[in-house]
């Protein structure tokens, strides 16, 4: 990422960054107060803003350049989204909103994406649950499924916003295990933005975000 300006729709500046280095396959924690830009900085690393300037590079691929159907698709292919909220289907089941994604597949992907979620189900414990809708399942067991959602098109990044702040400590010390293990033992990018600080200092990295600005600090 590099000389990242964000603005609302009236011009009023919301994040401005010179730039910031995540090496593949590394964890970093965006922390800083409620409304400084850290929800801006993951919805632009996601390509999911409009009105920025700079560039916002995976790899060879800044998402920047690229037209909107562009983005989608590399979202669809390279990145995994947490979200705080869950935005899980009610009526159905967890394989079938962790296999969401095989519905928006080309033919020939959609058995492999709804193996990645059975998978991912069993790994983070709710193998054998097919039969349950998501409504019956506890914030943790959903924020779960959120997760396995993410996994299920293998993506080399995951950008989670805020995934343990709805959850009782018990429930996000074991959610953050797993993004923890996600990233360290697959060699997925992790960028998290947390108030939790049980999470921000398990990840590699971490920097700070104050009134739209960049305050850096790593820890191991």
């Amino acid at each position: 990422m590099t000389d990242l300006r964000v603005a609302a729709p009236g011009g009023r500046l919301l994040l401005s960054l010179p730039g910031l280095d995540l090496p593949a396959g590394r964890s970093l924690a965006v922390r800083g107060p409620s409304g400084a830009g850290k929800s801006t900085l993951l919805h632009a690393l996601a390509g999911l803003l409009t009105d920025v300037e700079g560039a916002v590079r995976w790899g060879e691929t800044d998402l920047l350049s690229l037209t909107d159907p562009a983005r989608a698709a590399f979202r669809r292919a390279r990145v995994g989204l947490v979200f705080q909220d869950f935005l899980l289907f009610e009526e159905l089941g967890a394989e079938a909103n962790a296999a969401l994604a095989a519905g928006f597949a080309p033919a020939s992907q959609r058995a492999a994406i709804r193996q990645r979620a059975r998978s991912a189900l069993d790994r983070l414990g709710l193998g054998g649950t097919s039969g349950r809708l998501a409504a019956s399942f506890s914030d943790g067991e959903r924020q779960r499924i959120a997760i396995a959602r993410a996994l299920a098109h293998d993506p080399a990044v995951i950008l989670a916003d805020e995934p343990t702040a709805s959850l009782d400590r018990a429930a996000a010390d074991r959610l953050i295990d797993d993004l923890v293990a996600l990233s360290r033992e697959d060699g997925r990018t992790l960028v998290v933005v947390s108030h939790d600080p049980a999470l921000t200092e398990r990840l590699d990295q971490s920097v700070e975000i104050v009134d739209g600005h960049l305050r850096e600090g790593h820890h191991a």
